[in-house]
């Protein structure tokens, strides 16, 4: 119903201007001028309601199901623009000043030029307009991360983020290009009372102008996004993580007589600046008492002598490199050889905790919130120690929630902490000790997930989801410890990355330093005189100190580039620091590619392809993937 009313303003706007303005085009050039009318008079229209009365969400709705009453005020703005244009048009020709468009003909040299400019006005605005729109959604994040999302599967990501794409930068596109053609093709002159300036002048203004508008664009997407670390990536190597690995498979780990249990919760964006300024944070108001309290009983590594955390380095940045720098002991690295569980393989060479656990005989659940199959995470945690996939497709179709339910990124925390109690009673109560994984979702940007009825001591929404959010953490892990199997379990609790919410930091002072939460509750390792505070570590340090906190003996102290934190050996950053770390990460590691994301020699921890395997396993219940 929409497209039918553009199409109609459009006709009415065409038939306007070429009435009193253009009466000669005929032919194929009145359909390019129907195309041209069309797309800016509903473009306009869009973009002013959109930025101009700042309906943020307006070009979405009146894509979906617009209401009737919605439908004819969008007509009756769209007339209003297009009187408004009609006037300016006439007030125009009676002027003795402005552009006159002068009709020629082009040959075939300057039509096979113009194509190749507007290729590159239309690439570099395709590029620009992105750049920025990413930037402010999602911050400045790290190139690995930009190559990672549009290299592996994004199936189940929240739709909020791929809406405010639509709701505005697509069309704000659409009409900077259309603009940008439109004046490199056209023939104009420039008119005034006593003097004209040639169609041949004005040409090379409007093309001097397009080429520094999007050269300007490219450069600061080119900045923005660091493309020279992707530089780096591709044609530069490093044989870093070769000359500093060492291999699981061939490191003594001596597990104790009684297995401990494992409980490790991944915090989505829960960083340590979200407490008071005086205890490390970054907050006049502590957003997380409740967790704060929990840490006094447990052992936390900090950066300082105050609340802190690891550096975020290179290939650490988002949920699914997180958990494989804190499950495997290495970054994750962008490669062209694998899409990271899109096609059934995920880092097939790296045995990771999963797969050291599921040697020694543990039960192993992961929950999500969210569908698993985003950023390959099913085949990561099925092809590594093959885990049960407790996620929102699981519990859609097991009857936990109806099939059509969807709140934020699948189903909210709320539910997730009642299946989870659900969860570990049933691995409990078997024989065999157990591993669960989990990581909350209430918390991802932008905002938050507002549960129902929770409480707003704060201005921002971001903190009152915080707030609420840490509470509920802390009674989760409360439960646990008051369960008889806490005795003999080890909890983890650390931030999955930094937070990504730009709107709530855009005011941070920016000398503060950012790090995530960790903490070890009931490890095996908290009555040892072990370094704390002043640590320079990584995420990948938590593969080998866990480990050690499950009362597992790592001859070494270290597992792959990770180091048992609870020890006396200083990690890699401490030994190299973060900055030359990063450096050679950066850098392409053939090492890395045949060692860990190469399925030669790991077949057995290759799966089907994700959608093949959804299909087979939900698709009788639920709708099938393409």
């Amino acid at each position: 119903m929409f497209i039918l009313l553009c199409l109609l303003l459009g006709a009415a706007m065409t038939f306007a201007v070429v009435r009193e303005f253009s009466p000669q085009l005929k032919g194929w050039r009145l359909g390019i001028a129907y195309l041209w009318y069309t797309v800016m008079l509903n473009g306009v229209t869009l973009l002013v309601i959109r930025f101009g009365l700042h309906k943020t969400k307006y070009v979405q709705q009146i894509f979906g199901h617009p209401s009737m009453m919605k439908l004819i005020n969008y007509v009756l703005f769209a007339l209003g623009l297009m009187c408004v244009y009609l006037v300016i048009r006439y007030i125009g020709r009676k002027s003795k000043f402005g552009f006159v468009a002068e009709p020629r003909a082009l040959s075939k040299k300057q039509i096979s030029s113009y194509a190749v400019v507007s290729l590159f006005i239309a690439a570099g605005l395709f590029i620009s307009v992105g750049a920025v729109w990413f930037l402010t959604t999602f911050g400045k994040i790290t190139p690995e991360q930009l190559a990672f999302q549009l290299n592996s599967t994004t199936d189940g990501a929240d739709t909020s983020v791929t809406d405010s794409l639509w709701n505005g930068p697509i069309v704000l596109l659409v009409i900077a290009t259309m603009t940008g053609i439109r004046l490199l093709w056209g023939n104009w002159s420039l008119k005034a009372v006593k003097w004209h300036v040639s169609a041949k002048w004005v040409k090379g203004m409007i093309l001097a102008l397009l080429v520094s508008i999007v050269g300007a664009g490219l450069y600061y997407a080119a900045h923005e996004l660091r493309v020279t670390s992707l530089y780096r990536s591709i044609w530069t190597s490093s044989e870093y993580v070769k000359d500093n690995y060492v291999d699981p498979d061939k490191t003594k780990l001596k597990f104790p007589e009684q297995k401990r249990n494992l409980v490790h919760i991944y915090l989505e964006s829960y960083e340590n600046s979200y407490l008071a300024k005086k205890d490390g944070g970054n907050m006049d108001t502590n957003l997380m008492p409740d967790l704060q309290k929990l840490s006094e009983e447990g052992v936390h590594f900090s950066d300082s002598t105050k609340f802190g955390g690891p550096e975020q380095t290179y290939g650490s940045s988002w949920s699914v490199a997180g958990m494989v720098n804190m499950s495997a002991g290495l970054p994750l690295k962008v490669s062209t050889q694998n899409a990271y569980g899109k096609e059934g393989s995920f880092l097939p060479g790296a045995t990771n905790m999963g797969d050291i656990l599921a040697a020694q005989g543990y039960n192993q659940t992961v929950m999500f919130g969210a569908d698993a199959d985003f950023g390959g995470l099913t085949t990561y945690y099925k092809t590594h120690g093959d885990h049960k996939i407790y996620d929102y497709s699981y519990a859609r179709a097991n009857g936990k929630i109806p099939t059509n339910y969807k709140e934020f990124w699948g189903f909210e925390d709320k539910k997730l902490y009642q299946y989870a109690q659900e969860e570990l009673t049933e691995l409990a109560a078997q024989p065999e000790p157990f591993s669960f994984v989990m990581e909350n979702a209430d918390t991802h940007f932008p905002n938050g997930y507002k549960e129902k009825g929770m409480a707003e001591p704060f201005d921002q929404q971001y903190a009152n989801v915080i707030f609420h959010s840490q509470a509920e953490v802390t009674k989760f892990v409360r439960w646990i410890q008051s369960q008889p199997f806490y005795e003999n379990t080890t909890i983890v609790l650390t931030g999955d990355h930094l937070s990504m919410d730009k709107k709530f930091f855009k005011d941070f002072d920016p000398s503060y330093h950012r790090t995530t939460f960790n903490l070890i509750l009931n490890g095996t390792q908290e009555d040892t005189k072990m370094k704390t505070t002043n640590r320079q570590y990584a995420s990948f340090d938590y593969f080998p100190t866990i480990l050690s906190n499950m009362g597992v003996d790592i001859k070494g102290d270290r597992l792959r580039l990770g180091t048992d934190l609870s020890s006396k050996t200083p990690t890699l950053l401490e030994r190299d620091g973060v900055d030359y770390f990063n450096r050679e990460m950066e850098r392409k590691s053939p090492f890395y590619e045949t060692e860990f994301v190469s399925e030669e020699g790991h077949e057995s921890h290759v799966m089907i392809p994700q959608v093949e395997n959804f299909n087979n396993t939900y698709g009788h219940i639920l709708p099938k993937k393409k």
